[in-house]
């Protein structure tokens, strides 16, 4: 029952968001369209009887720039990741999704960008787009480095699109362990649970010392950020 409650909340906030929508476009700012996005987050939290315990957020500085990196479980996580950064944080996401009615128009304003994910040169062009974007605009990005859900639950190979975007931009990263979300919406469940969620924010990787070559350490580190998960609180 949660989950049709949420379904009709988001067909709701569609609708809403068509006038905000134009004038976000006639204007070129796209800030409503991210506070309408986190607002209505917060509000699913709440239909849906999702607790969630963050740790480590305080690190976040607002006028820094990150490329934040999750583990993917679910796909309560992107929404609960976007809502948690206290940042308008940019998305690399699969083309599909811009495709939606409304929302995906929403996400072309708020200057996320697509990634075509059938073939090498799709990923290069988003990863060179968004350099550009952090280069020029000082904004952070937010990528899962597995590239989709894990259907297991277990961390997945990372993907090197974002570590080549960290390195080119010569922005930190900040690696992310999300824990509870695959319990409460595994892949191929369109029905979600409510529950306890872990969201941990872990100390920024520099990198400075890294270039193409040496890559793999970065990666290393980065996965080892991400598995040291805690247990959720009782």
């Amino acid at each position: 029952m949660r989950s049709i409650i949420l379904y009709l909340f988001i067909v709701f906030c569609a609708l809403m968001l068509t006038p905000i929508l134009l004038v976000c476009a006639l204007y070129n700012r796209p800030e409503p369209l991210f506070f309408l996005g986190k607002h209505a987050v917060a509000v699913g939290e709440v239909i849906l009887g999702l607790r969630i315990e963050y740790k480590g957020l305080h690190r976040i500085k607002k006028d820094h720039r990150y490329i934040f990196m999750p583990n993917h479980l679910s796909m309560l996580d992107g929404p609960l990741i976007f809502k948690s950064i206290p940042q308008n944080v940019r998305v690399i996401l699969k083309q599909g999704v811009f495709r939606l009615p409304v929302v995906g128009q929403a996400m072309k304003e708020a200057h996320f960008i697509p990634v075509d994910r059938m073939g090498k040169q799709g990923g290069k062009r988003a990863v060179q787009k968004a350099v550009f974007m952090i280069k020029k605009n000082n904004v952070s990005f937010l990528i899962f480095p597995e590239g989709t859900r894990s259907s297991d639950g277990r961390l997945q190979k990372f993907r090197r699109g974002g570590f080549f975007m960290a390195i080119d931009s010569q922005t930190p990263i900040v690696p992310i362990s999300i824990i509870g979300t695959y319990d409460l919406m595994p892949r191929g469940s369109y029905f979600i649970k409510k529950g306890k969620i872990k969201i941990i924010f872990h100390p920024a990787i520099s990198v400075k010392e890294y270039h193409h070559k040496n890559m793999h350490e970065l990666i290393e580190k980065v996965e080892e950020s991400i598995n040291q998960k805690e247990p959720l609180s009782p």
